[in-house]
């Protein structure tokens, strides 16, 4: 049987989503709680592998096993067996045809900074800070050039080993929350680096450095070099994939009407 999983975690303290042998990461933490309930070796394929320090509000996994467990038995076993910043938030049996990677058809990110005078204490680890006030509404305008489908180069890391550059972003929006400045992004898939990457540029905007027009030059240039520093990986939450209402997915991971 093929089981899909959704995933909430807090990225602080773990080298990101992917097995390592060097350090601690959720795919290892999340293996050996479902082991533990199947009785078995569990391998997980997640949608989409998140950096060290990078959290998600539904990560979501699929992997097999012969074991007969409900829904419940995998939510509740599982989190039980996870450290108190991950849990697993819900179950669903599925198709083996389903793939947690290549079945989704977008995926969302969100960033926020806190924008203050004063570094957050309570929030130190799920926000990044700016101390400079930001224009929230330069940055949203200036983010709209990255709209559609386009190389992506001037915001892919070096160390990117995707095929091509090419990402079709379907929604770009920055707007002011009080004191948080929220980046909210979706794609049909995303580079190495490349949500940070477009943040620590709109930072410069924001911040009065860049005029607004400058990201659609960055695009169309395709240096990375040019481009601003890497936003801090703390501010980052995978907000989660969306897949085709057919799978039988909470609404949370599917897709919207109309999309």
């Amino acid at each position: 049987m093929r089981i899909v999983l959704g995933i909430e975690y807090d990225g602080t303290g773990f080298f990101g989503w992917q097995r390592l042998t060097h350090g601690p990461s959720l795919q290892a933490e999340v293996e050996a709680a479902l082991a533990f309930v199947a009785d078995h070796p569990v391998a997980t394929t997640c949608a989409g592998r998140t950096d060290a320090g990078v959290h998600a509000r539904c990560q979501v996994v699929h992997f097999d096993s012969e074991a007969q467990r409900d829904a419940r038995a995998w939510v509740l076993g599982a989190t039980t067996r996870l450290p108190r910043q991950v849990a697993v938030l819900w179950a669903r049996h599925v198709e083996p045809e389903f793939h947690a990677r290549f079945s989704a058809v977008a995926r969302r990110y969100r960033y926020v900074l806190s924008n203050r005078a004063v570094r957050p204490a309570l929030e130190a680890r799920q926000v990044a800070w700016e101390r400079i006030p930001l224009d929230d509404e330069a940055m949203h305008a200036a983010a709209q050039a990255l709209v559609g489908e386009h190389d992506f180069s001037a915001f892919r890391a070096l160390a990117c080993q995707a095929a091509h550059a090419r990402r079709e972003v379907r929604a770009l929006a920055v707007r002011r929350e009080g004191e948080h400045v929220v980046i909210e992004i979706e794609a049909n898939a995303f580079l190495h680096h490349m949500v940070r990457n477009i943040v620590g540029s709109l930072l410069e905007v924001g911040r009065g450095e860049r005029p607004r027009e400058w990201i659609a030059q960055l695009l169309h240039g395709r240096d990375r070099a040019l481009a601003g520093a890497t936003a801090p990986a703390q501010g980052l939450t995978f907000l989660g994939p969306r897949y085709p209402a057919r799978w039988g997915l909470p609404p949370e991971v599917s897709v919207r009407p109309g999309f």
